[in-house]
């Protein structure tokens, strides 16, 4: 999958998601894109990397203190 179609996949579920909200207001529609993209993403690392935390920092490209912080916010450790 390229970074293309990642963008795609996230822009016509954003779309999606205005469509259903109709006339309702959104909020904090970016900590909820943050959130359903980050997770996943860290779980896929850490099965790559077989839980080597250092290996999954570099393929994410942030520092290992980070890493461990998200995976601690959304209950990964």
């Amino acid at each position: 999958m390229s970074k293309e179609s990642i963008q795609e996949a996230v822009q016509n579920n954003l779309e999606k998601y205005f469509r259903d909200l109709g006339e309702q207001p959104a909020s904090n529609i970016y900590d909820m894109v943050v959130l359903a993209v980050e997770k996943p993403m860290l779980q896929m690392v850490m099965t790559r990397t077989e839980s080597n935390q250092s290996q999954a920092a570099e393929l994410l490209g942030i520092n290992r203190n980070t890493l461990r912080k998200k995976l601690q916010q959304h209950g990964l450790l």
